[in-house]
């Protein structure tokens, strides 16, 4: 089936501050798919979410660090939002690198809500088309980015949505995009 993904391995950069349900509805709709995912982040142990950025939401365990962490042994990247999360990830040099390098690899990375802010930070938005939540808009164009209102939007590898409410179409278009990609060779083992 073109929309399974058959083990591949998907990493989830998040921090502190993450919309719970952007990063728990499009790993589920991963996982119910066949891929394996992977919560990195810049520290050890466990990242705190939120609800609406305003209300505690729990935690999520931390699977790997993004500075041990290698491009290749991934075959797609999740950018979930919730505003302080993409502002912890943007201060991390790793972090941008770790974005950086996914999007010109050419393998597919998705992003919601206030997630592209990453794309701006590591200079990857110039000539995509991308949408975001309304206050990201302004960077992104700035960034070089053409920025359009629309539910889910992807552009070459790059998958973008606006907010929690464009889930559904979100978790759908990633899952088909995502499948798309070959499984990289790096990508069979759990370190």
């Amino acid at each position: 089936m073109a929309t399974t993904l058959n083990g591949r391995r998907v990493a989830i950069l998040a921090a502190d501050g993450v919309e719970r349900v952007e990063l728990e509805q499009p790993r589920q709709a991963l996982e119910d798919a066949g891929a394996r995912t992977d919560l990195v982040s810049i520290s050890s142990g466990e990242i705190r979410a939120r609800d609406h950025d305003l209300e505690d939401a729990g935690t999520f365990a931390v699977d790997r660090l993004v500075s041990a962490t290698s491009v290749d042994e991934y075959d797609a990247l999740l950018l979930p939002g919730g505003t302080v999360n993409p502002d912890k990830l943007r201060m991390e040099p790793a972090a941008v690198a770790f974005v950086r390098n996914f999007v010109r690899s050419g393998k597919p990375v998705a992003s919601i809500c206030h997630g592209p802010w990453n794309f701006v930070e590591a200079d990857v938005a110039r000539g995509r088309r991308l949408t975001s939540w309304p206050s990201v808009r302004t960077d992104l164009r700035n960034a070089g980015a053409e920025v359009v209102d629309e539910e889910v939007v992807t552009d070459g590898n790059i998958t973008t949505s606006r907010s929690p409410d464009d889930l559904p179409a979100f978790c759908e278009r990633i899952v088909q995009e995502f499948a798309k990609a070959p499984q990289s060779a790096g990508a069979g083992g759990r370190a």
